[in-house]
C-alpha cells in the first residue's frame, strides 16, 4: 500500500529529560531490591535444600527448586534491566531495551522447565513415601515466608507497568503463600502421621505456581511478537488522536513495546491546512505519555488522505 504523503510535518519525541530521570531513579531503587532479593533467596535455597534432604521432604525440595529458579529469574531480570540502560549505538538504534522482554521470556521457559523436574521428583516421592521431619519442614518454610514476603515487598511499587518487576513481585508473593502451605503440611504430617501428605502438598504447590505464572508467560510471548501492551487500548488511542483539532483521519497507527517498560507509537494524521504548529505536536505527545504511558512518539502530518495503490505490500 503506497501513500501519497504530501506531508507538512514529521515529528519525533521521547520526552527524554522527564522519562530518563524517572528511569534512572527507578533502576537505582530496584537494583538494590534485586541485590537484596537474590542474596536472601540464594541463602534460603541452600538452607532449604539441605533441610529437604535431611528431613526427606519433597515439599521442601520442590519449594527449594522453585526458589532457585526465582534466583535465576531475578538475576536475569536484573541483568536485562542494566543492559536496557545502556545508550543506543549506530547499529542498535533503539539501544538494548528489548533485552528485558527477552529475559522475561527466558525466565518463563526456565520456570516451566523447573516445574517439570519438580513434578517428576514429587511423583517418585508419592510412589515411595518416606518419613518426614515435620518440625524441620515447618521451621524452614516459616523462614521462607519471611524471606519471600520481604522480597515481594521490595518490588510492590514497581509491579505496575513492567512485566519484569511484576514477575518478580508475583513470584515472591506466590512463594510466600506456598511456604505457608508447606508449614500447614508439616503440621498435618506431625498431627496425622500420614507421610503421603507431603508429596500431595507438592502437587498443590505445582498447581499454584503453574496457574500464577501462566498470565506472565502469555503476556511475555505477546511482547516478543510486538503486540500492543495489555495496558493500552488501541481503539482509545485512535479515538484520542482523531479527537484532536483539525484531524480528519488516522491511519498507519502502530503501537509496540520497546521494552517491558517503554512503549513506542508511529502514526499518520490527516490534518488539512496544517501550518507546522509545534504546539499541536507537543500537546499530542503529552497526551500520549500522560494518558497511555507512550513515551516514544513519531507523528506524520498529511495534508490529505493517502491514495491507496495495490502494487505495494506495505501497510
Amino acid at each position: 500500500m503506497a501513500h501519497s504523503h504530501d506531508h507538512h510535518d514529521h515529528d519525533h519525541s521521547h520526552s527524554h529529560d522527564h522519562h530518563h530521570g524517572i528511569a534512572a531513579a527507578s533502576e537505582m531503587h530496584f537494583g538494590r531490591a534485586f541485590g537484596i532479593g537474590i542474596g536472601l533467596n540464594l541463602v534460603f535455597v541452600v538452607a532449604e535444600t539441605i533441610g529437604g534432604f535431611w528431613s526427606n521432604s519433597s515439599a521442601l525440595l520442590s519449594d527449594a527448586g522453585h526458589n532457585l529458579s526465582d534466583v535465576l529469574s531475578l538475576a536475569l531480570a536484573w541483568g536485562a534491566t542494566q543492559l536496557a540502560s545502556r545508550p543506543s549505538s549506530e547499529r542498535y538504534t533503539y539501544g538494548f531495551k528489548s533485552a528485558t522482554i527477552q529475559a522475561a521470556l527466558i525466565n518463563a521457559a526456565l520456570l516451566y522447565a523447573a516445574l517439570g523436574f519438580i513434578l517428576w521428583d514429587t511423583i517418585e516421592h508419592l510412589r515411595h513415601p518416606a518419613p518426614v521431619n515435620g518440625f524441620l519442614v515447618m521451621l524452614l518454610a516459616g523462614i521462607g515466608i519471611a524471606v519471600n514476603g520481604l522480597t515481594a515487598y521490595l518490588f510492590r511499587k514497581g509491579q505496575h507497568g513492567d512485566v519484569n518487576l511484576r514477575g518478580a513481585y508475583l513470584h515472591m508473593l506466590t512463594d510466600a503463600l506456598v511456604s505457608l502451605g508447606v508449614v500447614v503440611g508439616g503440621g498435618l504430617v506431625i498431627w496425622t502421621g500420614w507421610q503421603w501428605l507431603d508429596p500431595a502438598i507438592s502437587f498443590i504447590i505445582l498447581a499454584i505456581i503453574s496457574y500464577s505464572s501462566w498470565g506472565l508467560l502469555r503476556e511475555t510471548v505477546q511482547l516478543t511478537m510486538l503486540a500492543v501492551p495489555e495496558s493500552i487500548d488501541l481503539q482509545q488511542v485512535r479515538q484520542r488522536l482523531l479527537a484532536q483539532p483539525g484531524v480528519t483521519q488516522v491511519h498507519d497507527l502502530h503501537v509496540w513495546p520497546m521494552s517491558t517498560r517503554d512503549t513506542a507509537l508511529t502514526v499518520h494524521l490527516v490534518r488539512p491546512g496544517y501550518n507546522g504548529d509545534q504546539n499541536f505536536l507537543s500537546h499530542l505527545q503529552k497526551i500520549m505519555q500522560e494518558e497511555f504511558s507512550i513515551c516514544h512518539c513519531t507523528v506524520q502530518i498529511e495534508e490529505r488522505a493517502p491514495v491507496l495503490e495495490e502494487s505495494c505490500g506495505c501497510s
